[in-house]
Formats: structure tokens, sequence, C-alpha cells
């Protein structure tokens, strides 16, 4: 007969240490968290087209201060796009002849300009001021800004309003979604005129011959 006290050393068995099982997103790294938060965040839609503009119109400082910080292309350059659509269409309704030849230019300026600006911008910033501002945030800028202007720059005349809306609007941005000091925002822009000013008026031989090939 077993003694009751032995009975109970081996009934009574060490009890094993909980361990928290964790989950996948907790123990995720937190880098590959944050990419594929903006990678969700990138993805456009004609929802976030409508609620950009409205709030481009609405407060672009607040929304360029919301920009995510790993910033892509997709949804500023389809944003750009939408509005270069629009715009191109509408401007047909003024123009009598060659009108997919002219609204083809239109659109491709429309798309094209926003990069060169920015690139222009970059290179300003990294040669003169050596602030590290990734291109991809710098083209949301100048996209958004041109997107929301192209859309009433078909009008005639309004071009004398909505130029210098789109440089105010890439001001703000640059304050608000590159952290640069209002000063430093308005000399990037009015260096970035002037080259594309120069640069135009470079090409003025150029354009006038086209101007005679198509007239």
């Amino acid at each position: 007969m077993l003694d009751s006290k032995s009975t109970n050393q081996t009934s009574i068995k060490p009890a094993l240490p909980l361990v928290k099982r964790e989950s996948p997103l907790s123990s995720s790294n937190p880098q590959t968290i944050n990419n594929q938060q903006s990678i969700i965040n990138n993805r456009f839609t004609f929802g976030f087209y409508f609620q950009a503009l409205t709030k481009m119109l609405s407060s672009p400082s607040r929304f360029y201060g919301k920009l995510p910080d790993e910033t892509g292309f997709r949804q500023p350059l389809c944003f750009l796009i939408v509005s270069s659509l629009f715009f191109a269409g509408a401007s047909l309704t003024t123009i009598s002849e060659n009108q997919i030849l002219i609204g083809g230019i239109l659109l491709v300026n429309a798309i094209a300009m926003p990069f060169v600006t920015a690139g222009i911008s970059f290179l300003v910033i990294t040669m003169s001021m050596g602030k590290r501002v990734t291109f991809a945030r710098l083209f949301s800028i100048y996209a958004y800004a041109s997107g929301v202007t192209l859309l009433a720059s078909w009008i005639p005349l309004f071009v004398w309003l909505t130029e210098p809306w789109k440089w105010i609007l890439i001001v703000i941005g640059l304050v608000r979604g590159c952290g640069f000091r209002w000063i430093q925002a308005i000399l990037v822009v009015a260096v970035s005129i002037f080259v594309v000013v120069l640069f135009f008026w470079s090409l003025g031989p150029v354009i006038v011959q086209i101007r005679g090939i198509m007239g």
C-alpha cells in the first residue's frame, strides 16, 4: 500500500509556464507594417480623387500636411491624369480645327509639365539648399496643385488666375508637406518659374515653325 504523501507527490505535476502568443501583426517588423500601410494608402480610386479634390479646394494646407511619409507616384499621377483628361476634353470645345492633334498635345503637356517643374525644383533644392526631399514627394505636391487648377484652366483667360493659384498651392505644399520655411519655398518656386520661362523662350523659334506647319 502506497503512502498518501508519495501519492500526492506523484499526482502533482509542475505547471508549465504560459507562453503568450503574439499576433502576426505585433510580431512583424514595424518597417514592414509601415510599407504595407503605405501600399494601401497609395491605391487610387475615383472616391479618393473627389476626396483629394475637395480637401485641396477647402484646406490645401491641411491636405499637404497629412500626406503619408512614404509617398508613392500612383495616387498623385492618377489624380493628375484624370484632371488632364478633363482639361484636354473641355479645351476641345473652344477649338474648331485639328482637334485630335491639339487635344493630344494639350493632354501630354498637362501631364508632362508637373514632371518638368518638379524636376527643376528638385535640382534647385538639392544643389542650393541640400535639403533631402524625395522626388516622389515633390512630384505629389506639383501634381495635386496642377490637377486642381487644370479643372478651370481650359476656360479662356482663366489661365491668368489658375497659374498664380497653382504656384501658391505649390508654395503651401513645400511648407506643409516638405517642411520648408516660407522664404525657402518662395525662392524655390521663383527660380523654377524663371527656368521654365527661360526654357520656353529658347524654344520660341521652334514653336513658331511648328505653328507655321500646322497652320
